[in-house]
């Protein structure tokens, strides 16, 4: 009898499926235009600005007036599509691709009570999920829990999407850092409208990678969990912050993880060149770490409530390492992690239920707003 270590067969598939999309020709590697210039420095620069020295100084975000259309409605549930200009400042927005200025969400609430006894969760996309599907799926069946879904569409994606770039591949490192900032913008923004415009009674927001990418030979990543930690733990009030497949920094995705095999070193190295000494690839993957460790989630404040923070990892994740998570864990006191059993890819296709009971769970450990009582 042949016994199948399942959690290695797990593993190998990430990586299967890694050498297929990453270092096969179906699609071309992350950023092939190089660094970005002095775009990357802006950003840079206006990262390290998220964290205020005086609490409460960049709170209030941005006022958002979402334009809403109905999709569907019955009885019980109703799914609305709204338009809003981004709430990123001038900086910014110059340097954000005019496609991403105006953002995208897809809104899904139960009918049966009002809002101040709801819950809602804002989702966050994995890089690469260019629709609201996946993320609808995720959140339907929370509709009996009288939990509503915000689905976000990212900047650089969907409808979003800049003309110049091919599928998810973002062409220069600066648009991962762009990315990242407006995404954190937009969702605080949507999570303050959904606290004093609609009322909800809790928050929570999440983000998970979406795995099943591959069937349109795109790339994914993780960091929509990155995102939605971040969100998480800028948030003045307590929140619900569901990281699902999420690595602690974007270097893990970068430097450590399969897609490594993904990014265009090459074209990286020679945009250094032009502009600085000659440079080793060894030096290029330092210099990725350093500009991406600015995306290191446990330099960031600890939630209000750190026990209403739930990660879900894999135990056998070809993308993100079990030692990325529990650092996770470790800068913030009182978290949880849960682990499902598979792989990357094998996770995101067979776990939902435990995604789904994370959020559920994250939220019953919040209190309902004084004014929802």
């Amino acid at each position: 009898m042949v016994t199948v270590n399942l959690g290695m067969l797990h593993y190998i598939l990430d990586h299967v499926y890694g050498a297929f999309m990453h270092r096969t020709k179906m699609s071309p590697p992350f950023f092939s235009r190089g660094w970005g210039g002095t775009k990357l420095e802006l950003l840079e620069r206006l990262i390290s600005q998220l964290f205020p020295e005086v609490e409460g100084q960049n709170w209030p975000p941005s006022l958002i007036q979402p334009i809403w259309r109905t999709v569907w409605e019955t009885k019980s549930a109703c799914l609305r599509e709204g338009v809003f200009r981004t709430p990123c400042d001038e900086q910014l927005l110059g340097a954000l691709p005019l496609e991403s200025h105006n953002a995208r969400v897809a809104f899904l609430v139960p009918k049966l009570v009002p809002p101040p006894k709801m819950a809602c969760v804002v989702h966050l996309a994995g890089t690469g999920d260019h629709t609201f599907e996946r993320r609808l799926r995720l959140g339907g069946p929370l509709l009996k829990e009288n939990i509503a879904t915000m689905v976000l569409e990212s900047p650089f994606y969907g409808q979003r999407r800049p003309m110049l770039q091919r599928g998810a591949k973002l062409l220069c490192v600066s648009d991962l850092l762009l990315l990242g900032r407006a995404t954190i913008e937009e969702a605080r923004s949507l999570l303050h409208w959904l606290d004093t415009e609609a009322g909800f009674g809790k928050m929570g927001v999440c983000g998970l990678s979406m795995g099943h990418t591959l069937l349109k030979f795109d790339a994914f990543m993780e960091l929509g969990g990155v995102h939605a930690a971040m969100v998480g733990s800028l948030h003045p009030t307590p929140v619900a912050t569901l990281p699902f497949l999420s690595p602690h920094s974007a270097v893990v995705a970068f430097c450590e993880g399969i897609l490594k095999h993904g990014t265009a070193w090459e074209a990286l190295r020679e945009d250094l060149a032009a502009k600085e000494a000659s440079m080793t690839l060894e030096e290029v993957r330092e210099r990725m770490r350093n500009v991406l460790s600015l995306t290191d989630v446990t330099r960031f404040p600890i939630p209000k409530n750190p026990n209403a923070v739930i990660f879900v990892a894999a135990t056998d994740d070809g993308y993100i390492p079990k030692h990325s998570v529990l650092e996770l864990q470790k800068a913030w006191p009182g978290s949880e992690v849960r682990w499902v059993t598979g792989g990357h890819v094998s996770s995101f296709l067979l776990h939902n239920g435990e995604f789904r009971k994370a959020i559920v769970d994250g939220l019953h450990r919040l209190e309902w707003k004084e004014s929802s009582l």
